[in-house]
């Protein structure tokens, strides 16, 4: 993996999953995810997709995302496609933290397209950045439905 993050989350496992099993929440939290056009009835199931529109108007770019592991609560592999630049693998972990916390890693790594030819440590800062990012929007949802039940 280019990039691994990590960040407790003051929820359990569950609550965390919760967030990443709904794919409408997506392009609330997932930095660079414009809008979500479409998900899959069965998501997030092995193979069950995610469709997207990345980047700014009006150059966005229209793509899936697509299911490769899921044990919930505690992982969630994605292949997110942004063609023609590429796609990447999104890998979520998460390890429960005594009763009421959850440690997620995230790691992210292009692995097909021009986005694999271009590694640089800048892109890799971005990248890490970007990444930290959205595993602090996914926390804000995360507790904020915590109070929510």
């Amino acid at each position: 993996m280019v990039a691994i993050v990590e960040r407790v989350i003051q929820a359990p496992p569950q609550q965390v999953f919760d967030v990443l099993a709904d794919g409408w929440t997506y392009s609330d939290w997932v930095v660079g995810t414009a809008h979500v056009r479409d998900v899959d009835d069965a998501w997030p199931r092995v193979g069950s997709q995610l469709h997207h529109r990345a980047g700014p108007w009006p150059i966005s770019l229209q793509d899936s995302s697509t299911v490769l592991r899921c044990e919930p609560p505690y992982h969630l592999t994605l292949r997110a496609g942004l063609w023609p630049a590429g796609e990447a693998v999104v890998v979520f972990t998460l390890e429960a933290v005594g009763d009421d916390a959850t440690l997620i890693r995230l790691g992210e790594d292009f692995a097909a397209g021009p986005l694999r030819w271009v590694r640089t440590k800048l892109n890799d800062l971005v990248l890490h950045q970007r990444n930290k990012e959205t595993l602090r929007r996914l926390a804000d949802i995360a507790t904020r439905q915590k109070g929510d039940q």
